[in-house]
Order: structure tokens, then sequence, then C-alpha cells
């Protein structure tokens, strides 16, 4: 499985961003998907997860605001981000797992994209 994130950038508070993560292999091993965001001398994250049912989770922080989402057609899963505030300006991955069953520790996941940087200006 390999998992190419796009999408990141630059916005000023209050805007918005779409990140997208592109998928190779089979469905069974990203049955689970979710994306986490790092920041540096900190543990990675769980900001959202959607499994292969299309249940969702949410981190409080971004409930409300952010919508996970997939297209099986284009195995490609989005994150997409509004009313972006500063605090969430973070390198953001996307990451899978061969279970249905998702959570948000990052130990659980098989797989990892490469981080996209997401920086919200005040």
């Amino acid at each position: 499985v390999q998992l190419l994130e796009s999408g990141g950038g630059s916005v000023q508070t209050g805007g918005s961003l779409t990140l997208a993560c592109a998928a190779s292999g089979s469905p069974n091993s990203r049955a689970c998907m979710a994306w986490f965001r790092h920041a540096p001398g900190k543990d990675r994250e769980g900001v959202t997860h959607i499994n292969a049912h299309g249940t969702t989770d949410y981190a409080d922080s971004v409930r409300g605001r952010f919508t996970i989402s997939q297209d099986n057609a284009k195995n490609t899963l989005y994150l997409e981000m509004n009313n972006l505030k500063p605090e969430v300006s973070d390198m953001y991955y996307c990451a899978a797992r061969n279970s249905w069953y998702c959570t948000f520790a990052p130990q659980i996941y098989n797989y990892w994209g490469q981080e996209t940087q997401v920086t919200v200006s005040s």
C-alpha cells in the first residue's frame, strides 16, 4: 500500500483547504483510513478516521469544521478543512490499516504517507 498526500498549503484564519491522499494496493489493506497531525516534539495526534463502512469519527478540536470522505472509484481519501485556525498548523499525514476497526492510536496503522504541511496565519 502506498499513500500519497497532496493539497497542503498556507491560508489565512477562516480559510479552507482540502487534503487528498491517493492510495494504492488492496482495499482490504486500507479498510480503515485516517488523518493525523504532527507537530515537532509532539506525538502524532489523530484528527479523523473513516472505515470501509463509512463510519467516521473526529477529534473534538476539529469536529464540525473538518470532514473526512473517500472516493472509492478514485482510491482517494480527502480531508476538507474549513474555518481554519492557526492552532491547526501542522504536518498532516494519512494512514491506513488492514482492519475496519479504527481508532486514534497511531501505532495500530500499518501504512503511512509522507507529510503535507498546513499553515494557517492569523
